[in-house]
């Protein structure tokens, strides 16, 4: 058997037992809220919204003219549109979030462990960083949950996993676009990153000759292909989320949030849904919030339930400040262009653990982990995921399978 056939025996295994243990670990206590499937069968039935409010746990449905819309983005509806289709054929009956969220988990590891092959060859050290992002951080929780919001961020952290695959591992630009069109069509703010995946193509895949003034127009014209297959896919959603959008709401930029009733009079909105005025409070929850309280039995530690430091949450992070990496940069550039986003944000993301919109982060924060290591797993390495993965277990169990945390 060749290295290429075993390699990828070795990423289906691992992806199959992320997404049970994934699976059998978590509960779905979410479902419920499956704003994202209800509009993804209004569609099949040629309805971009509801005729009545099915319930009123989900407030997000905002009224409009006679008609209830999800404030969802259409990509995240047609993410999921082949499971309103199972359902309209009626081999499924309810929305099967627990089997969804699991299937991205183990999708997610499959290609984080084909990435890391870019910048290690350990095969122990592959494991672990491609296991790291699902189990050793806020993601097995919140992505546990099962409600459209977490699903949304799990379509959106396997995106760019699946896009970075196959820029820098893969090399298939049209495979590559339509996974970031799956990246931003769940989380709009995603579309910042766009130039990074054009820079990612304009000048890493095919060879090492440097960017200069004179030889951009050249690269351009060798490029050209690769740039309009990648960008076919997100033009295309970006237009048919501009005429959703319009044929909802009669504008292409609005997405119907600030319609939800009352929500501009919560009282992190108050200077708007963006705003400079959100980012100390974001800056607060994301690095430095402590994880909750102690509490005398088992498990001894009680997480708060709005959130916590990521680093606390997932201390491997600390080992993003080591120097190195080939994508060092890049990386981090992206980083800053995704925090200033969400740190803009009002809301720092209600109920969760830790800081859930930083799931958005991990893949970048996996090249720069992958990048800046020893050549093989480190004592450190193997400590710091396993008492990552030990934290976001009892926050999993105690989010999901307890009564102790809770509203």
């Amino acid at each position: 058997m060749s290295d290429k056939w075993r390699e990828l025996l070795l990423a289906v295994g691992l992806s199959a037992l992320a997404g049970l243990v994934f699976f059998f670990t978590t509960k779905a206590t979410m479902h419920d809220f499956d704003y994202t499937a209800r509009i993804a069968s209004a569609l099949l039935h040629r309805h971009l919204g509801l005729d009545r409010q099915p319930g009123s746990w989900l407030n997000e449905l905002v009224p409009f003219e006679g008609k209830y819309y999800s404030v969802f983005p259409l990509g995240a509806v047609l993410s999921v549109l082949p499971v309103a289709l199972l359902q309209q054929a009626g081999w499924i009956h309810s929305f099967p979030a627990q089997v969804l969220t699991a299937l991205i988990a183990g999708l997610c590891v499959f290609f984080f462990f084909g990435l890391s092959s870019v910048q290690t060859k350990s095969v122990g050290r592959r494991i672990v960083l491609a296991l790291f992002p699902i189990f050793g951080t806020w993601t097995w929780c919140n992505l546990g949950f099962g409600g459209s919001w977490q699903i949304a961020l799990g379509f959106a952290l396997l995106g760019q996993a699946g896009a970075l695959y196959f820029t820098l591992v893969r090399s298939s630009p049209f495979v590559a676009g339509a996974f970031f069109a799956l990246t931003f069509g769940n989380r709009t703010e995603l579309i910042l990153i766009l130039p990074i995946f054009l820079y990612l193509w304009f000048t890493i895949p095919d060879g090492t000759e440097p960017i200069r003034l004179s030889n951009i127009v050249q690269r351009l014209r060798k490029k050209a292909p690769d740039l309009i297959s990648f960008l076919v896919l997100p033009i295309t959603l970006g237009i048919l989320t501009a005429e959703y959008n319009f044929a909802r709401f009669h504008s292409i930029f609005d997405f119907g949030y600030a319609r939800i009733p009352r929500v501009l009079q919560e009282p992190w909105y108050q200077h708007g849904l963006f705003s400079l005025h959100a980012i100390p409070g974001n800056i607060y929850h994301m690095l430095f919030k402590g994880i909750g309280d102690t509490i005398p039995k088992f498990p001894y530690i009680l997480p708060y339930g709005f959130g916590c430091s990521i680093f606390i949450a997932s201390p491997f992070l600390f080992l993003l400040f080591r120097e190195g990496g080939k994508y060092k940069a890049v990386a981090w550039i992206t980083i800053g262009l995704l925090i200033a986003a969400l740190w803009s944000h009002g809301n720092p993301g209600g109920w969760q653990f830790s800081y859930r919109y930083a799931t958005i982060l991990l893949p970048w924060m996996f090249l720069l982990l992958a990048g800046n290591g020893p050549a093989k797993l480190s004592v450190i390495e193997i400590s710091l995921f396993l008492v990552s993965v030990a934290i976001n277990a009892l926050a999993t169990y105690e989010f999901l399978w307890t009564r102790n945390v809770h509203p």
